[in-house]
């Protein structure tokens, strides 16, 4: 079932000098919030009310544990086919044993707070809506938010770690040192994903990482305040990610939602976990063998919320690499269904369309 979009026609009413007007504040969301507003702001609200009650379903998110695939080939065949199994039908999975020490994760975390509840007039100083990359580190509300029908309900800041790691003193003080070395971690637990996920699919376990699904790494540091009236807005709204994997590091608030089996699933946080998600680039390299599938964040009156995606993505980075269906993949009767591209021309004509209920990839259908 195709998803259709939530967003309809919003009232007639000057949207885009209120948009101007709640950029130029340079406050974001949190701004909002601690202007001790009651109501959510027009620019925020959903055409029609978010349905915040849980379905009740016995489906749960895969959880797949990492333990011993380096030491033990026959748990690493399980966990290759478990891997297989999720990314060909939920197009997410949980990973837990997957090396990174808690207290790391918390740290992460707790380095993205900081930065979102330091003095407004210091955080300013960082808020930017330049993504040609002169800017190693961009912090705003809403990378769409001129494009997007709909305001979410979040800030952000959105900083590139690979190919070319950032001086230090391009980031923040407040999560430094953590970025840094949350980086070092993360990039080896991608460069194991690939790995399972190249056997998966019938390939050289290297193919993956030799294509470049793990030549650039991006953190997308999202921070969802509370909302006084949550059904009215969004925290994320309806997308797939344009990256070959994501990583997820979610906090203990909540509100992921996976959309499987015409239903959206909620995806509880579990401490320790992480979340990984295909995206719209491996689905089109794996010629839909591997799906990436629509998720979306709901607000929450309880908050803030925060969330640490890791994007295996060279973003709008000018390289000559040139991504198509993998020729294995294909056959006479399975043909390719997706012409070249390169990552940038896909990433930067999924930032121009901002996000709007419909898949980035029907653009490059053939």
């Amino acid at each position: 079932m195709a998803l259709t979009s939530t967003f309809g026609t919003q009232p007639d009413y000057e949207r885009k000098a209120e948009l101007k007007a709640f950029d130029e504040t340079k406050t974001g969301v949190k701004g909002l919030v601690d202007s001790g507003i009651t109501e959510v702001p027009r620019i925020f609200r959903l055409p029609s009310p978010e349905n915040l009650n849980s379905q009740q379903t016995q489906l749960t998110l895969p959880t797949i544990d990492l333990q011993g695939i380096n030491e033990d080939p026959i748990r690493r065949r399980e966990v290759i086919e478990e891997v297989k199994g999720a990314s060909e039908s939920w197009g997410f999975f949980q990973i837990v044993n997957h090396g990174i020490n808690i207290n790391i994760l918390e740290e992460m975390l707790k380095g993205v707070r900081d930065f979102n509840e330091q003095d407004t007039e210091v955080k300013k100083q960082w808020y930017t809506r330049d993504f040609s990359g002169k800017t190693r580190m961009v912090y705003h509300s809403n990378h769409d938010l001129y494009a997007a029908p709909v305001t979410n309900w979040r800030d952000t800041f959105y900083i590139t770690m690979a190919p070319n790691p950032p001086q230090p003193h391009d980031l923040p003080p407040h999560c430094r040192d953590i970025l840094f070395e949350y980086s070092k971690q993360v990039m080896k637990i991608g460069v194991c994903l690939f790995e399972l996920m190249s056997e998966a699919l019938g390939l050289d376990p290297n193919r993956l990482f030799n294509m470049g699904c793990v030549d650039g790494l991006a953190f997308v540091c999202h921070y969802y305040p509370s909302c006084p009236q949550p059904e009215l807005t969004i925290g994320s709204p309806s997308h797939t990610d344009s990256t070959f994997i994501t990583i997820l590091l979610q906090d203990h608030i909540g509100g992921l939602k996976v959309f499987y089996q015409n239903q959206w699933i909620d995806v509880p946080p579990v401490p320790g976990a992480l979340v990984v998600n295909v995206g719209d680039l491996l689905q089109l390299i794996s010629n839909d063998k591997f799906v990436s599938s629509q998720h979306k964040v709901v607000a929450n009156k309880v908050g803030p919320r925060v969330s640490v995606a890791s994007f295996f993505s060279t973003g709008s980075a000018q390289t000559s690499k040139i991504y198509e269906p993998i020729k294995e993949l294909c056959s006479e009767d399975n043909p390719a269904k997706y012409r070249s591209t390169t990552v940038k021309e896909y990433v930067e004509y999924f930032r121009a369309k901002g996000i709007d209920g419909t898949s980035t990839l029907l653009h490059f259908k053939i």
